[in-house]
């Protein structure tokens, strides 16, 4: 829930600006705030206003009059709606940081592996025009390894894949600096859809994005095994045949069959920048191992799948969801130790 923390000082903050969440880290203080990246815009004439961000706006999706507009202002990663983004980055930084605090925060941003320079920009002066005094950019894979508590500073390869909700970033690491790193726009949102369109086509019943979500979320896995025990699911929607609202029981080897194509896609990309990289490298990672990271990496049995598909072992680590937002908060608290690793604004 957002609250108010008027009564600290805080002059530095790590930001993972996320298509579906947003987490600020604050060095001392650990993760203060993960919240929906979802705006609320109520519209009287030509005048727009904010009238609620992350959890509250989320909650509106779908339910609103036709003057209140809900957007996600993050898509696939980057900013889609730069105005949008910029407020919602205004009132996530006013709830964590004390009104009476002088000092304008230096605020680490993060951005998928491909985002280009002028989807770079968009996030730096989206920052700046927040209130930041000094703003670094970090590509979220790198973060990622960097909060999984990976040490990429050896000469020794290492990959970290960041699933998020709108793509899915790879980075090969190695002497502090990146080999190889590419981004595709495939993740938590895609698998969404994917349960969406399954259940549409095999059940004729439509569902909402956020009853796909919490259907993935609760009950969702990659494959189904043996030694686990699933319950079905009741799915309440809109029937296509009848037009009248409708229910239906579906088990988890649905939600298997409707992540099939892009966990596929997820191991083709890895397939690939494992394939084209250094022999030396990718013989560390095939020792090694591959590293999971993002929500994505909370799906049941995801790291089997996908080892099964590229025969390379892969790795969760504890706090999956929340490794890029703590690796870009430990690496502005160590600012003058990884100049390699942040992106140059241009």
């Amino acid at each position: 829930m957002l609250k108010s923390l008027f009564d600290i000082m805080w002059s530095d903050l790590a930001i993972d600006l996320g298509t579906a969440n947003t987490l600020v880290y604050a060095p001392g203080k650990g993760i203060i705030l993960d919240e929906p990246s979802v705006v609320a815009m109520s519209t009287t004439g030509s005048r727009k206003e904010i009238i609620a961000v992350g959890e509250q706006a989320k909650n509106m999706i779908g339910r609103t009059p036709r003057n209140i507009e809900t957007i996600r202002p993050m898509q696939d990663g980057v900013i889609a709606d730069f105005v949008a983004t910029e407020e919602m980055i205004k009132q996530f930084i006013k709830i964590v940081v004390s009104r009476m605090s002088i000092a304008s925060p230096r605020i680490m941003m993060c951005v998928p592996a491909s985002a280009t320079p002028v989807e770079v920009r968009a996030v730096f002066d989206a920052a700046l025009m927040a209130g930041a005094k000094k703003i670094y950019i970090m590509q979220e894979p790198v973060a990622a390894a960097i909060g999984a508590g990976l040490d990429i500073s050896q000469p020794r390869g290492t990959m970290v894949i960041d699933i998020g909700g709108g793509t899915t970033d790879i980075a090969v690491m190695s002497l502090g600096g990146i080999i190889s790193s590419r981004s595709f726009r495939v993740g938590g949102d895609a698998m969404d859809r994917a349960i969406i369109d399954h259940i549409r086509h095999e059940h004729q019943l439509l569902i909402g994005r956020s009853n796909a979500e919490i259907i993935k979320k609760e009950v969702g896995t990659a494959h189904i095994s043996d030694k686990k025990e699933y319950v079905d699911v009741h799915i309440k929607g809109r029937n296509l045949r009848t037009g009248m609202p409708s229910e239906i029981t579906i088990g988890p080897s649905d939600i298997a069959t409707a992540l099939q194509r892009p966990l596929e896609i997820i191991a083709d990309e890895v397939q690939k920048i494992l394939e084209e990289l250094p022999p030396e490298i990718a013989a560390d990672i095939a020792q090694e191992g591959v590293y999971l990271t993002g929500g994505g990496a909370l799906l049941d049995n995801i790291d089997e799948v996908l080892a099964k598909k590229t025969s390379v072992e892969f790795h969760i680590p504890t706090d999956p969801l929340r490794c890029v937002v703590i690796g870009a908060g430990l690496a502005l608290e160590n600012i003058e130790q990884v100049p390699n690793l942040l992106i140059d604004i241009q």
